[in-house]
């Protein structure tokens, strides 16, 4: 593989401070100035990566913290998306309670990039960091969370017309991370493990005119385009939603295994989900090519409860049945806090289950 492996890594955002969620809200109302937050900003990227490192994990981000969710990337600089509760998917709680739920916003107009988030980001967590960092950003095709073609009919009469547009934000932000010398950069993919489900694969795809086949044609091709760049470690994590704990899809991976693992072949790692039974079986990990690092999700960031670390080592050595147990890393399952308000666990358990990744990875291989 040629260069250093993370074992212990997080996926990406972390639970926002109290202090972080007030001062946002303030910044909107205008009753705190531009600096004032900055300032409350800056301390809540100070803590999270003091968790990390404290924690032990070796390859760490800033928590998102500067942004109101992981969408920052393609939401909070850019225009084209207007207020607007009338898209809804299907969010469940568990197997039995779904909810139809909007994030807000549609697209309604031509997607511009207005400015970078990402330059703020890296620069001031590299200053900060005592470990290497991971920079996260959202695959362009998550904008089909946002589309309705009743409303996006006047600039987009293709939703992928929207992603094309979408990969471009994208690409300028891994441009820039580039010439800041950034070598890890994550691909969050949500729309992908859609596919695995069939009931998520009608109500989220189908029932917008998205034609699935497309996005595990088109759409991993698009995602591939976007990891090049020099000096840089592309990791893709495909997620099955993360929404103050709900989920989008459930099943396990062997329904585009083998088109996602082998197609998007510019990805150096892929980031799995692999924490309770609606992941499905380790199986899929023998389709992914032996040049690539898997990290495992084991570790839920959607409960409190905590898992057992013999456990966690039972099933990296169920996983290594399938897939080079030298090539396995460990992480949670996805972020704390993919939104605003986050997943239903406190910081004391966040950094317990941080904690608790770094020590089963370094008793594994170190």
């Amino acid at each position: 593989m040629g260069s250093a492996i993370y074992r212990a890594q997080t996926i990406g955002s972390m639970l926002r401070p109290a202090s972080l969620r007030e001062a946002r809200y303030a910044l909107r109302r205008g009753t705190i100035s531009n600096a004032d937050f900055k300032r409350i900003e800056d301390r809540a990227v100070d803590d999270a990566l003091a968790i990390q490192e404290r924690a032990g994990i070796d390859l760490v981000t800033d928590g998102e913290q500067r942004r109101a969710s992981f969408l920052g990337s393609l939401l909070e600089t850019t225009e084209g998306l207007t207020r607007d509760l009338s898209i809804t998917k299907p969010w469940h709680e568990d197997d039995d309670h779904v909810s139809e739920l909007s994030l807000g916003l549609a697209v309604t107009g031509k997607l511009q990039r207005r400015r970078s988030m990402v330059c703020e980001e890296y620069a001031y967590a590299r200053a900060r960091a005592a470990r290497p960092i991971k920079v996260t950003l959202p695959s362009p095709m998550m904008l089909l969370m946002f589309w309705a073609p009743e409303l996006a009919h006047g600039s987009y009469k293709d939703v992928f017309e929207l992603f094309v547009d979408g990969a471009e934000v994208i690409r300028a932000e891994i441009a820039e991370l580039a010439r800041m010398g950034c070598q890890h950069i994550q691909i969050d993919a949500p729309e992908l493990a859609i596919l695995i489900d069939p009931a998520a694969q009608r109500s989220v795809f189908e029932r917008n005119g998205i034609d699935p086949a497309r996005v595990i044609g088109e759409g991993v091709e698009l995602l591939d385009s976007l990891a090049d760049a020099p000096a840089v470690s592309f990791g893709l994590h495909l997620c099955r939603g993360n929404n103050d704990g709900r989920w989008l899809s459930k099943g396990g991976y062997e329904r585009i295994s083998k088109e996602v693992f082998c197609r998007a072949n510019h990805f150096a790692t892929f980031l799995l989900e692999y924490d309770d039974a609606r992941s499905g079986s380790f199986e899929p990990l023998a389709n992914i090519p032996r040049d690539k690092l898997v990290v495992l999700g084991l570790v839920s960031t959607k409960r409190p409860s905590m898992e057992s670390a013999e456990m966690l080592i039972e099933r990296i050595e169920q996983a290594a049945d399938y897939f080079p147990r030298e090539q396995l890393a460990l992480s949670p399952q996805c972020g704390f806090a993919s939104g605003i308000k986050g997943n239903p666990l406190d910081a004391e358990t966040q950094e317990r289950k941080l904690r608790l990744v770094a020590e089963v990875a370094h008793r594994v291989w170190d």
